[in-house]
């Protein structure tokens, strides 16, 4: 690495992209897969939609912004006429799954124990690898998981691939909820939410100020499906003029606001990689079970959250 990159500030924006281009390359074998489905009702829409998102994850650097924003719109249309064919996990028979449950016990949680590990240790130790140090890890994570279960490679393309079909759509909405997020941001929808605030909260003081943090912070995670893309708005709408500006620590309100995101977290489907994901690999029957078995919990923490942002950050 020292030949060809002066620094690690230099390797890993590179090694990064390579990660995508790897990412791109599992949903072009997924396409190839699904293109030799019989038994595929949706065969062509399906195709479609893996050869785009993989397109624009191996290509999404050299592809002109227009043109991927095209693609976007493609596989969204895609999507909204549910085009794509969800695939089960019966390739693996039940029988299967029993005896490698057996077989590996609690030690098929390692390489995910691995995965984490690794990444703290080496985000702390080269800072600048902190953008491509999941990818990084991953890739260690499964070639030990393919050497604790003697897998082959086609083996691991498989089960990617079988995860990839279950998770379907949803595999794409983080991504678009990120970019709706700088959208968002870009738009100044912030000074319009501090507006339209401002004209309901009769008096700004403490309380009304630590409701209208959490509720906003819980309402537009909901909205949004991400609590990071809530956050820059709602801070700057409501979190600085309401709350920041009557002599709140703006540490404690800052990270209170970012939990109070994630109880709205747990309310949404939009959440699809909380909420949807679960779902789809679980191949549960009622698709907002999880949300149902959330809400409870979710309502407790939001009021603990007004709580201790009256009377911790005040």
């Amino acid at each position: 690495m020292s030949k060809i990159f002066s620094s690690p500030a230099e390797f890993f924006p590179v090694f990064l992209e390579f990660i995508f281009v790897i990412i791109g390359l599992q949903f072009f074998y997924t396409a190839y897969r699904a293109s030799k489905d019989p038994s595929s009702e949706k065969k062509l829409t399906t195709v479609v939609f893996w050869v785009i998102l993989g397109v624009l994850f191996a290509l999404g650097k050299v592809i002109p912004s227009q043109i991927s924003g095209i693609l976007v719109v493609i596989i969204a249309l895609i999507s909204l006429v549910n085009g794509i064919e969800i695939k089960g996990s019966k390739e693996v028979s039940e029988d299967q799954q029993i005896a490698s449950s057996k077989k590996l016990g609690a030690k098929v949680f390692l390489p995910v124990i691995i995965m984490a590990v690794l990444a703290i240790v080496i985000a702390k130790i080269i800072p600048e690898s902190s953008s491509s140090v999941l990818g990084l890890t991953a890739i260690i994570a499964i070639c030990f998981a393919m050497i604790m279960t003697k897998s082959s490679f086609k083996d691991m393309l498989d089960s990617s691939d079988r995860m990839v079909q279950q998770v379907g759509a949803v595999a794409i909405l983080p991504q678009l909820l990120a970019a709706l997020g700088a959208i968002f941001s870009a738009a100044g929808v912030g000074d319009v939410i501090a507006k339209i605030i401002g004209g309901i909260i009769p008096t700004v003081n403490p309380w009304t100020g630590a409701i209208a943090y959490v509720l906003g912070m819980v309402i537009f995670t909901m909205i949004m499906g991400n609590a990071f893309a809530a956050f820059t708005v709602i801070t700057a709408g409501i979190g600085v003029p309401f709350v920041l500006a009557q002599g709140a620590n703006p540490a404690i309100a800052a990270a209170l606001a970012m939990t109070s995101g994630y109880c709205g977290t747990l309310l949404t489907p939009m959440a699809g990689n909380f909420n949807l994901l679960p779902v789809a690999l679980l191949e549960m029957n009622d698709k907002n079970k999880i949300i149902k078995e959330q809400a409870l919990l979710s309502i407790v923490l939001i009021v603990v959250h007004i709580l201790l942002m009256r009377f911790w950050a005040f």
